[in-house]
């Protein structure tokens, strides 16, 4: 299978030519070019370590949005048994962009949730480009509550670039569908674990987001909006998305240390579309971790940390006041509000 090379693999992609071209050439003409192998693939994979070490954030963003990433259903096929898909949200229509339903990781009984892109052009516009509707968030909270009153876990695979912004979705209230979904997963009496697979874009992110413990894959980013939207805002012009995304910090490691995630679940070096079985391994191993750790919580407890989890996170600084001196006259100190 061809993959789509991005930009800064370019360099990357010339040497792997070489070599295949070394090889063709050996293969032809029976020349021995055992010497010259070993000293490209000594570069090849010199010069992957330092690319895939240095990423900048706008390259973990591109990394995020690569097109041959694994999706929602791809860890399903690789990780979950017994799998039984559910649909429909019960007040308006089933919305394909969020895939829910229930099966077993390890032999424990789970609900997965999730958003799902698409492969090809054709699910791609039926997925709506994994951009769910109200009704995706509707069809996901009717799953959480259905775990949730069984005492079953629940396992959220985080993908999208937002909730769908369309008219419609606005006309069925997207934003309420949200924000329903976030007070109501507080209150759940079952584990909930988030996975940022990919993207995770703003509302439409954190709408299936309120969980114990929230993972992210290496190069996932997690953000209140798109680099190209900040962009778009601050400098007036979307070619500042890469400022943006090292602005916003969004990136796995920024948002470890930010708290907002609590664990990274390493990717192969290219990324997990190289290997998705590898890649689906480290999530299971570390979801069934969670999973096992958050098992002897209590719901009391459970609805309790996780309500703290959430107030915890984020690093705030409050600027000194001015002295009085340094006041200019005339303005009245009302303090910090």
């Amino acid at each position: 299978m061809t993959l789509s090379t991005l930009e800064f693999e370019r360099p990357i992609r010339d040497l792997e030519d070489k070599r295949e071209q070394l090889l063709q050439l050996a293969q032809e003409h029976g020349i021995d070019v055992a010497r010259e192998l070993d000293s490209l693939n000594s570069k090849l994979a010199d010069l992957k370590r330092t690319v895939y070490a240095n990423l900048t954030p706008w390259q973990s963003v591109q990394l995020a949005r690569h097109p041959s990433r694994p999706q929602t259903q791809d860890y399903i096929n690789r990780i979950i048994t017994d799998w039984q898909e559910l649909h429909g949200d019960r007040h308006f229509a089933d919305d394909e962009a969020m895939i829910t339903g229930l099966g077993k990781l390890e032999g424990r009984k789970i609900a997965v949730i999730g958003q799902q892109k698409g492969q090809d052009a054709i699910e791609r516009v039926r997925r709506n480009f994994g951009m769910p509707h109200p009704e995706g968030y509707r069809k996901a909270l009717r799953v959480m509550k259905l775990a949730g009153r069984f005492g079953i876990p629940i396992l959220c695979l985080i993908d999208t670039a937002g909730a769908y912004p369309g008219v419609g979705a606005e006309e069925r209230h997207v934003a309420e569908a949200i924000a329903v979904n976030l007070r109501e997963m507080f209150t759940l009496p079952v584990p909930i674990v988030a996975v940022v697979i990919g993207e995770g874009g703003s509302g439409g992110a954190l709408g299936i987001g309120v969980a114990d413990r929230v993972l992210m894959l290496q190069y996932a980013y997690y953000s209140v909006i798109s680099p190209e939207g900040c962009a778009a805002i601050l400098w007036k012009d979307r070619a500042f998305a890469p400022d943006a995304a090292a602005a916003l910090k969004m990136t796995a490691p920024d948002l470890l240390k930010l708290g907002v995630a609590d664990e990274i679940v390493p990717e192969p070096l290219e990324g997990a579309h190289r290997d998705p079985d590898a890649t689906a391994q480290e999530v299971q191993q570390a979801v069934a971790r969670c999973f096992n750790q958050l098992s002897e919580y209590s719901p009391e407890q459970l609805q309790a940390t996780r309500y703290e989890h959430f107030r915890r996170m984020g690093k705030f600084s409050v600027k000194s006041q001015p002295a009085a001196e340094d006041k200019p006259q005339g303005v009245e100190d009302k303090g910090v509000h």
